[in-house]
């Protein structure tokens, strides 16, 4: 059964008993006040014609005063107006009916003689039409010497509650109806937009990351439909981020590949003799090998990042130490470039807790991208410590990162220009890197002035 007809089902099922419950509420009050409301009219004309009998005819004998009895009961009142004496046999009956003059079988008239106020409903014997009756004793001296009964037809009663038994089942009918039909447009509402989400969901699994989900409401449904369109545009972008780095590492083993293979038939070609020419061979072959290396190991650590198997050896780092020892070994290239490459490490910076090799791997990367894009200026390496943290900074003059590349160049496969060497993968592992010995990695940059790398490390 699907959501909508559950929602709906449910909210029908809640407000029918509801209904229902009222219903019987009303009807139970309606028909209680109507015929509660005859019954006390009758006993009072009752009370009221004993009353009148003890007060004038007490002292009478009630068979031959029945007559002057009845027609002083009947004269205020439209019901049928009886006379009994204390046996049950009926003496005047205002109707001029004598058809059973034992009238004992009648529970009021019972009641009645007892001392004791009665009411009956039933069937009128000769009409079958449904009836009331109230019997009151008529006493003497405290002694019971008859009865007045009042007799009232309940026709007209009961086609009013019938008629308005009829008006609230109508009035409930149409309230289930009204109920239905908004629960079926708010169960609409809803469904519409999870049927959205679950074609939007479904068109994803077939490979279609460019389908977007309507916003139809600002309800939680619209913020999911939000997510869910904010999921499909990241993951577009890492698939578009991924199938241009699987071009990218193509191209870049390719091109060591090309030239490492045309060195080696160069050498066997003509290397025999040639010592300069050997030794140029040897050593680009030398430089692309290690590039491929630098790319297999940069893969290699995206995969345990990834998968989060890679381990981080923690132990004492002498930070000082650690950055003029990277210094020295990139002096010569930053030399070559006419880069200047500067540490500035004071011996008092603190010993921190982090995998050293880690460490020397991020801080390789960045001075090693900034010696790629950077010609002729400086590069700067600046560590000091501030509110119980090692902050060193990476300082360089070079091209800068543009605003709109500055937010995603820490993500994985990011590339600011496509056709620069590199696996894109650097800045994302030593973000990632620095996270785990629980720190922070920030750039900030301006295009033509340079970028900046600040790492937080805590003490």
């Amino acid at each position: 059964m699907g959501i909508q007809k559950r929602l709906v089902g449910s909210y029908v099922v809640v407000i029918f008993l509801t209904v229902l419950i009222l219903e019987i509420f009303l009807i139970v009050s309606v028909r209680y006040y109507y015929f509660h409301n005859v019954e006390r009219i009758l006993m009072n004309q009752a009370e009221l014609s004993a009353s009148f009998f003890q007060q004038y005819f007490a002292d009478e004998d009630l068979e031959k005063q029945s007559d002057r009895l009845l027609k002083g009961f009947a004269h205020n009142s439209d019901a049928q107006v009886q006379i009994i004496n204390p046996s049950g046999r009926l003496l005047q009956d205002s109707t001029g009916l004598q058809g059973d003059n034992n009238m004992i079988k009648y529970l009021d008239v019972q009641a009645a003689i007892q001392g004791q106020p009665g009411t009956w409903k039933g069937k009128n014997p000769s009409t079958q039409e449904a009836i009331l009756a109230v019997s009151y004793p008529l006493q003497a001296n405290d002694i019971v010497v008859g009865e007045v009964r009042f007799v009232t037809s309940l026709t007209e009663t009961l086609n009013t509650v019938n008629q308005i038994t009829v008006i609230l089942i109508c009035i409930g009918m149409l309230v289930i109806a009204i109920v239905t039909a908004l629960g079926l447009l708010l169960s609409w509402t809803i469904t519409r937009s999870i049927k959205d989400l679950k074609q939007a969901a479904d068109q994803m699994t077939e490979g279609d990351f460019s389908i977007r989900v309507r916003k139809r409401y600002q309800d939680e449904l619209g913020s999911l439909a939000d997510t869910f369109n904010m999921m499909a545009s990241r993951i577009l972008k890492s698939e578009q981020l991924k199938n241009d780095f699987i071009s990218s590492v193509s191209h870049e083993l390719r091109t060591p590949l090309t030239s490492i293979k045309g060195w080696v038939i160069t050498l066997k070609s003509n290397g025999n003799g040639n010592k300069p020419l050997l030794h140029e061979g040897l050593d680009i072959i030398e430089s692309e090998s290690d590039r491929l290396t630098r790319m297999v190991d940069e893969l290699l650590d995206f995969s345990k990042l990834d998968n989060g198997r890679i381990v981080i050896h923690f132990a004492p780092v002498h930070l000082s130490e650690l950055l003029h020892h990277i210094g020295r070994q990139l002096a010569p290239r930053a030399a070559r470039q006419g880069i200047s490459l500067e540490i500035q490490a004071d011996e008092t910076l603190p010993t921190i807790q982090g995998d050293e090799n880690r460490l020397k791997q991020v801080l390789i990367n960045l001075i090693d991208n900034s010696l790629k894009f950077t010609e002729s200026g400086q590069i700067l390496v600046h560590a000091h410590t501030a509110l119980g943290q090692v902050v060193i900074t990476v300082e360089d003059t070079g091209s800068g990162i543009a605003e709109e590349d500055l937010a995603n160049v820490l993500q994985k496969f990011y590339k600011v220009d496509q056709h620069a060497s590199g696996s894109g993968l650097g800045l994302s592992i030593s973000d990632q890197i620095i996270k785990l010995h629980h720190g922070e990695l920030r750039l900030t940059s301006k295009v033509g002035k340079g970028t900046t790398v600040h790492i937080f490390l805590p003490i």
